[in-house]
């Protein structure tokens, strides 16, 4: 059974339960981390891990950082608004329709 990502690549999202927002950069089909990064997530809103995770630049009123979030605990975020990590521009081109468009040429 292959599964299929909600979310896009250039998407905004917000966290359901926590106050930040963020774009997507990368996704994994499954859970994709360490042990201890999953059991430090509180019982009560830890993810099955047979779903999408996805990697977010990601920020709160207070920092920019990276997450690694579960699908179940996303929800579109239908603001507008552009997200503010620094790293945004590295991997992005443009804010269009609530989405980033990807740069046509990236060099490695």
């Amino acid at each position: 059974m292959s599964i299929i990502a909600k979310y896009k690549i250039g998407q905004i999202v917000r966290h359901r339960y926590y106050p930040f927002r963020g774009v997507v950069f990368d996704v994994d089909p499954e859970f994709n981390n360490s042990d201890e990064w999953y059991d430090s997530i509180p019982k009560k809103i830890r993810p099955r891990k047979d779903q999408p995770f996805y990697h977010l630049l990601a920020e709160n009123e207070k920092s920019s950082y990276v997450a690694y979030v579960s699908e179940q605990n996303l929800l579109p975020d239908a603001s507008g608004d552009p997200v503010e990590h620094p790293a945004v521009a590295e991997i992005f081109a443009d804010l269009k329709g609530g989405e980033y468009t990807m740069h046509s040429h990236r060099i490695h």
